[in-house]
């Protein structure tokens, strides 16, 4: 975290649990399993993303995506009028309080020796999920209506983050999606986006670990760099910055450095190697945790995961032979 020398690097991965996130109970046990049969040094805790806006009314079926997401059919937002008419949630009821419930079970499970973090999705993010993609028209056509439901949507985050450090969480893992040039400008974010996860964020400052996530292609991490978490983990392999790049941008830990679909799931263990080595050169192994630049299929090979580890734990014997 502070960039200082590590005996070994650090390595984490994450997936979704399709059908067992429908039920905190089996998403604990799940996510407990896939961390006995890796033995990560962090846990992130990966709750179907409809956890976040289910108490709203907003459903979801399972359809086979192979990251094991869910698929959309029913949002709460239909009309601008909607977003001040969004409910003040109690966090410890409905999916919210079932999610807390996982993880509490999740931090009897690992006991203290590892690690674990919350999924958080960034309030625009929520607004997103509320009303599909198009929250992009109402954000530019009704401001006002817009900011009045980012608001209520902020303050839920932010209670219920609240909580989920009181679990013994290590902080949170800030999921920001629509952080890209490719739905909003610089402007439109620092007035929609910002200042709500900065809220949020201030909400989760007991946590030791927070994690700002990135999503998607094009995004705007000159802008978010700033934000007050220890890590920033995005698609590194597929869109700017670099993690040789994002060095000088960003003075705390790095995660990512390998491709999930074309590396993970479809390469071979020499291609998953060679990822990592390129990923530990640029960074010289220094503020850096091995992973992908987002969750891993469900599919992924156990070799593929275990031949990042080995690099991972052998590099620095290699380097200082």
């Amino acid at each position: 975290m502070l960039g200082e020398p590590v005996d070994q690097v650090p390595v984490a991965f994450w997936r979704h649990f399709p059908g067992d996130d429908q039920d905190p109970v089996s998403l604990a046990r799940a996510t407990l399993d896939f961390q006995k049969k890796f033995d990560f040094d962090l846990v992130k805790v990966t709750p179907a993303s409809s956890f976040c806006v289910e108490d709203w009314g907003v459903q979801t079926v399972l359809r086979g995506n192979e990251e094991g997401t869910r698929d959309y059919v029913r949002r709460r937002i239909s009309s601008p009028a909607d977003w001040p008419a969004l409910e003040h949630l109690n966090v410890t009821e409905g999916a919210l309080g079932r999610q807390l419930q996982c993880l509490r079970l999740t931090a009897e499970g690992l006991g203290s020796g590892t690690p674990f973090i919350q999924t958080i999705f960034s309030p625009l993010t929520v607004a997103r999920y509320l009303r599909g993609d198009d929250f992009i028209v109402h954000l530019r056509r009704y401001p006002q209506e817009f900011l009045t439901g980012m608001q209520i949507i902020a303050d839920v985050v932010a209670r219920f983050t609240e909580a989920a450090i009181q679990t013994n969480a290590a902080g949170i893992f800030l999921a920001v999606q629509p952080a890209s040039y490719r739905l909003l400008s610089e402007e439109e974010y620092r007035c929609f986006g910002e200042p709500f996860d900065r809220q949020v964020l201030d909400a989760a400052g007991n946590g030791w670990f927070n994690v700002l996530h990135l999503h998607g292609s094009e995004v705007m991490f000159d802008i978010l760099a700033g934000y007050p978490v220890q890590a920033i983990n995005w698609h590194d392999r597929t869109t700017p910055p670099t993690l040789g790049e994002a060095r000088a941008l960003f003075g705390r830990t790095l995660i990512g450095g390998i491709r999930q679909w074309e590396t993970l799931l479809r390469g071979t263990p020499e291609a998953v190697s060679a990822e990592v080595r390129d990923a530990l050169d640029q960074t010289g192994g220094r503020g850096y945790m091995v992973g992908a630049g987002c969750v891993i299929p469900v599919a992924t090979p156990a070799r593929n995961i275990r031949a990042a580890q080995h690099v991972a734990a052998h590099w620095r014997d290699e380097h200082t032979r």
